[in-house]
């Protein structure tokens, strides 16, 4: 017999219960991947299943790999094991053996990423198609989806009618699949489609497969797709038990064809199952998991349950207000910071944010306090294409360097080849100029060429025009530059989301710099972003782990970081405007936020203007959600009215007694003086002396290598420093 003794009730249940159909709501941290690695040894050990008549299927290699590592240990004397992979494995396995019925050779070859891009540069050529038109990513998604809904090549052409732009991708998807039949590849979306496909048409196959598992396991339920359901329910057929672990207030992958109605209404396709809850947390502290259970009882699509941990603590949520998205930053650094000199490793903390543009006020206020870091699954801020690539049109404005011109004087597309690059610069190298001086003074070309070249350097000296005359503030001239380029357009053509996001955030932080540094110039800009960009990947074995919350999921921390709790940005806009499900998955997401986190989390939220907003930034309804009791409020928080309290616990931006709304607070932080000799703190250049202060502002001189800077005397980074002794 397994050794069941350190299992609670439910969980001894959900191990041992020989009903066919079994649902087990595994609430977070209640130990699902315990559970069903015990069911699977008890099946074999004690029941006497054969190991071969059991399958397990996860989403993801780490997943199976820690599944098939538990039950060996389990199972040590047994020489079989079950079968335990991910769906896309389990597939190619039953191809290997069965696609001859399709009339396919069982080595067909299974086609990466790579492979499909490769394909895709073949039809561009063939067909003339420019990448800024359409992105391999778009035309990607249009050949996947074409597939999962069935839809054959005449159909497309059918469907595309006489627009020029779906025809075109018609012409690709026809291409694509003719370049599949002829290399027998079959891509990661096919593995799983010919396999119904094959099941449907062939039920002598169908038969083999469902005879050869007994007992099917499905972990991550709550993440599965339509087609994936379909496999499933076909390999259970009439007589085979299934097993499936999810949770439906965890499916957070709707955007990519997941269903939750799928695990909610299992119980309507599978009469006779027996549903068990897994509602005790090993995870979190009570304060955490009650505060995630008032947040996500407000959905109403879903399985009532409430979590609940034995593991008390005095702490409670707290939830941190400050008045921008840098002072947000600055706080998280400084509280990370003295963390860790209170002794906890950095590598028990996790910074968690709704998307990938929000690191870029976090990476620079961790790089300024020398805090080491890794982005979790992603690429840092300032080493993203399209944020090199914009910083790059930047550098034209100033310095026009080569490598700059190099980098976008093809991007957009504008029919530069690379002789016309090879020729300019070897003429760059004869002339001893800069490639820019070369097309700006040279007639080197002829026709179209020429003509495209004569066109960007005047677009470029219209915009060192606008810069030298000062009518335009930095920012302003870094939007047109966007606009004027065509690359803002290239990426909205392409519905690269993510990368126009970035570019907001972009532009929002040439913003901060200006009306931080009054009296700072471009080039002053691009100097101090090279500071960041160019840094070297910390080696340090202890680091602080950047992430989004879907790249969070499975994983947990000592203490958690949820960074922007703000409407619009998390929740997300998009899915505000999507109605009460897309609110509804939004609220998924921050319940697998929050529960990251074993002992302590911190919310926080940033006041003033969101550029990608476009209006100011307002408190997320996620934390007006959480019960008072379960969270303690610091910092400059908004009320229900958009006006700002102050709570106790909080000294940092503004006294209790000052006037009520951020704008006569702002007001009353730009009265404040400072005396010519007196001592000043900066959150990032440290100590300083005034020099000068005057009309809202104040001159300080810091030591190398920041020198003298002009900052609004009132701004909340700058500090008394007898008023911090």
């Amino acid at each position: 017999m397994i050794d069941i003794s350190s299992l609670n009730e439910n969980q001894k249940e959900a191990v041992l219960s020989e009903d066919k159909y079994i649902r087990v709501i595994a609430g977070a941290g209640s130990g699902k991947t315990r559970v069903l690695t015990m069911r699977i040894a008890h099946l074999i050990q004690d029941l006497g299943v054969p190991a071969y008549k059991i399958l397990a299927i996860t989403f993801t290699n780490k997943a199976a790999n820690e599944m098939k590592e538990r039950i060996r240990k389990m199972l040590e004397n047994e020489t079989s094991q079950p079968w335990i992979s991910t769906i896309h494995s389990l597939c190619v396995r039953i191809l290997r053996e069965d696609i001859m019925c399709m009339g396919w050779p069982r080595n067909f070859t299974v086609l990466d990423a790579e492979d499909q891009k490769a394909i895709l540069k073949e039809a561009y050529k063939e067909y003339g198609i420019e990448t800024s038109v359409f992105s391999y990513s778009s035309m990607l998604d249009y050949i996947s989806n074409n597939k999962s809904a069935e839809i054959s090549v005449e159909r497309a052409m059918e469907l595309a009618g006489s627009l020029s732009g779906d025809k075109t991708k018609a012409k690709v998807y026809a291409y694509y699949l003719d370049r599949q039949n002829a290399l027998y590849g079959l891509d990661f979306d096919d593995l799983i489609l010919w396999t119904v496909r094959m099941f449907r048409k062939f039920p002598e196959v169908l038969d083999k497969w469902q005879k050869k598992f007994h007992y099917i396991h499905v972990d991550e339920f709550q993440d599965i797709d339509k087609i994936q359901y379909t496999l499933i329910t076909q390999l259970t057929g009439p007589n085979n038990s299934l097993y499936v672990v999810g949770d439906p207030d965890q499916t957070i992958y709707t955007w990519r064809g997941a269903d939750v109605n799928i695990i909610l209404n299992f119980e309507k396709d599978y009469k006779k199952t027996t549903t068990i809850v897994l509602n005790e947390n090993y995870r979190s502290t009570e304060a955490i998991l009650n505060g995630a259970n008032s947040v996500i009882k407000n959905n109403k699509h879903r399985v009532e349950k409430e979590l609940y941990t034995r593991r008390v603590s005095e702490e409670k949520i707290t939830h941190y207000a400050s008045a921008s998205d840098e002072f947000q930053a600055a706080w998280i650094a400084n509280k990370i910071k003295e963390l860790n000199k209170g002794g906890k490793p950095l590598h028990d903390i996790a910074v968690l944010y709704r998307s990938n543009y929000l690191s870029r006020s976090l990476e620079k206020a961790l790089l300024d306090e020398r805090i080491p870091y890794i982005i979790y699954g992603g690429i840092r801020f300032f080493e993203r294409m399209e944020v090199k690539d914009a910083l790059c049109y930047l550098r034209m404005v100033e310095s026009a360097d080569d490598l700059a011109l190099q980098r976008i004087l093809n991007k957009p597309k504008r029919g530069i080849g690379n002789k016309t690059m090879e020729t300019i610069a070897t003429k760059s190298k004869e002339l001893n100029k800069t490639m820019y001086e070369v097309i700006r003074d040279e007639k080197l070309f002829a026709g179209k060429v020429q003509t495209t070249l004569d066109s960007f350097v005047s677009m470029v000296e219209n915009w060192k025009k606008i810069s030298s005359e000062g009518k335009l503030e930095p920012f302003q001239l870094f939007e047109q530059i966007i606009e004027d380029s065509g690359y803002r357009a290239m990426l909205e053509e392409n519905n690269e989301v993510d990368r126009i996001e970035n570019l907001k955030e972009l532009i929002d932080d040439v913003k901060e710099f200006s009306e931080n540094y009054p009296d700072s110039t471009l080039e002053e800009y691009l100097q101090l972003v090279s500071l960041y960009g160019d840094r070297d990947e910390t080696m340090a074995s202890d680091f602080v782990q950047l992430m989004t919350v879907h790249a969070a999921k499975g994983l947990e921390f000592d203490t958690v970081f949820v960074s922007d709790m703000n409407d619009g940005i998390f929740p997300n806009e998009r899915a505000m405007n999507e109605g009460h499900r897309g609110v509804e998955e939004e609220r998924r997401l921050a319940y697998v936020a929050f529960t990251r986190a074993k002992n302590k989390l911190y919310l926080t939220e940033a006041g003033g203007y969101s550029y990608i907003l476009q209006k100011v930034r307002t408190r997320s309804r996620f934390i007006d959600e959480i019960e008072e009791d379960y969270i303690e409020h610091k910092g400059a928080v908004q009320d229900g009215q958009g006006n700002l309290r102050e709570h106790s616990l909080s000294h940092l931006l503004f006294n209790k007694n000052e006037e009520s709304t951020f704008t006569e607070r702002i007001k009353k932080a730009e009265k404040v003086h400072y005396e010519k000799g007196e001592q000043l703190v900066h959150t990032k250049f440290g100590e300083g002396i005034v020099i000068s202060c005057a009309g809202g502002y104040v001159e300080v001189a810091f030591p190398y290598p920041y020198g003298v800077k002009k900052l609004q005397a009132g701004h909340p980074s700058l500090k008394r420093k007898k008023d911090l002794n």
